[in-house]
């Protein structure tokens, strides 16, 4: 025979293993905090600070003006470091505050220029390895992984043919982001009068920082839009049942998948 404690104990047990996502914990009466990233503010800042280093990097080099370079790189590294930084991390704000006062440093000097330069080559690189990588044998494309997670919070089956698409699309990137890298590449080279001279080629091939800009900053990301575009277009025709309804649920959805689906995606 059960005893009256043990009666009382699995109603209670049950009722915390069913308590819902963010209810407030038994006990104590508080719920879990929230990842300030996954917050309405936090997805803001983000798409604020992505949208505001090439437009700063755009301006700098219309106005050739390592003070506005320095402002663009100071963007980007508190977008690399808003994580930790709206969470108060001491180690992230130590970081921010010594990279701003580097960035201060280095406004009047070519070094400035040398980091604006590279910086779409570094980037454009590292996220064509990051697709490629995940094609090798035994890996999950990295399409194929976001495809699936979309599909599961919706409780919509993957298919044979959803995932030999992601495949595919996976391999579309790393493609255009590795051409995309070897033409930045090139223009930084050429917008370097003196890598230009050290290689032997005359400087009059050199191109100005707002000929590289347009190229670099404005070009190429409207390239990267506008592959995004018709991407979505054949997606919707080849697959007409989505987990969205548009392309703004869409980024919507996204970006619910959370902070953590995103920091593990590209491990």
């Amino acid at each position: 025979m059960s005893s009256p404690s043990g009666r009382s104990k699995a109603p209670r047990a049950a009722a915390m293993d069913t308590q819902a996502p963010g209810a407030a914990s038994p006990g104590t009466g508080k719920a879990p905090r929230r990842d300030p990233l996954d917050t309405r503010a936090g997805i803001a800042a983000r798409i604020v600070l992505l949208v505001a280093y090439p437009l700063l990097a755009h301006v700098a080099s219309l106005r050739e003006d390592g003070r506005w370079s320095a402002l663009a790189l100071a963007s980007l590294a508190l977008l690399m470091l808003l994580g930790p930084v709206l969470r108060l991390r001491p180690w992230a704000l130590l970081l921010l505050v010594a990279t701003c006062g580097g960035l201060y440093w280095l406004a009047g000097s070519d070094y400035v220029w040398v980091l604006l330069l590279l910086l779409p080559v570094a980037f454009t690189g590292l996220v064509a390895w990051g697709f490629a990588r995940t094609l090798g044998h035994g890996r999950v494309p990295l399409i194929t992984r976001i495809v699936s997670a979309l599909h599961a919070r919706a409780g919509l089956p993957m298919t044979a043919a959803l995932t030999r698409y992601g495949r595919g699309l996976t391999l579309a990137w790393a493609l255009l982001l590795g051409a995309l890298t070897a033409i930045n590449l090139g223009l930084a080279l050429f917008a370097s009068p003196q890598w230009l001279v050290a290689i032997g080629s005359p400087p009059s091939l050199a191109i100005s920082h707002a000929q590289w800009s347009w190229a670099a900053n404005i070009a190429c990301w409207g390239l990267i839009g506008v592959f995004c575009l018709i991407e979505y277009g054949i997606r919707q025709r080849r697959f007409p049942q989505q987990p969205y309804r548009h392309v703004g649920d869409f980024v919507r959805q996204m970006a619910q998948l959370g902070a953590p689906f995103w920091r593990d995606l590209l491990r």
